[in-house]
């Protein structure tokens, strides 16, 4: 696994590691997937957990440890869109918005849990480069692979506040990859908003007898 860490090619200054390069595209092809409401959606995205685990396991215990938490999430996600309840005419999962009891949930677990998190990578400075944003995007990625789970446009709009600090963050930090894999993960978030919200309308709209479906 250590050939992961190494440098895959330099670009605009930046050196990239391969694992930095394969974990993301990972990530982005899981995204997409998800957006097209694809099982697939959480495979890709337990390969791409594991690849990173595996480059970070051995001398970066924090980010291993992030990775194994995404890999549960992602096996999660495997089962709640297995499981067949809720899926649309289309044999898809069916998507909705979150009830003001689901979001209130959801927004006081990500408070509570970047403070957490970022305490406990405060007080053990090996296992994060960046406390407080490194704690924001894992627990707001956690979220989001929830609210994905549970089939939620708001999935969207959380992973968009995750872009909006992972991108400067990742340049910051010479992962220049990953910050080039968030920008184009805000433009697959905002087209995948867009369906979601659209096919959540239409979900929720009756259908007429003697109408077509």
């Amino acid at each position: 696994m250590n050939s992961l860490n190494s440098e895959a090619f330099t670009l605009f200054g930046q050196h990239i590691l391969w694992s930095d390069m394969i974990g993301n595209l990972f990530g982005l092809a899981a995204l997409a997937l998800g957006w097209r409401r694809s099982l697939w959606t959480w495979p890709v995205q337990f390969l791409a957990g594991l690849i990173l685990f595996g480059a970070f396991f051995g001398h970066l215990t924090g980010s291993a440890g992030k990775q194994a938490v995404v890999m549960v999430v992602a096996l999660y996600g495997w089962w709640q869109w297995q499981r067949g309840k809720g899926r649309g005419e289309d044999g898809h999962i069916a998507v909705r918005f979150a009830t003001w009891t689901e979001r209130a949930v959801m927004l006081g677990a990500a408070a509570a849990g970047t403070v957490g998190v970022a305490l406990l990578f405060t007080a053990y400075p090996t296992l994060s480069w960046d406390p407080w944003p490194d704690a924001y995007i894992f627990v707001g990625t956690v979220v989001a692979m929830y609210a994905q789970a549970r089939g939620m446009v708001e999935f969207w709009f959380a992973w968009l506040l995750v872009d909006l600090v992972g991108v400067p963050l990742n340049f910051a930090n010479g992962y220049a990859f990953s910050g080039f894999v968030y920008v184009i993960y805000g433009a697959l978030v905002l087209w995948g908003m867009r369906d979601w919200w659209l096919r959540s309308r239409n979900g929720a709209r009756p259908v007429l007898e003697g109408a077509p479906a």
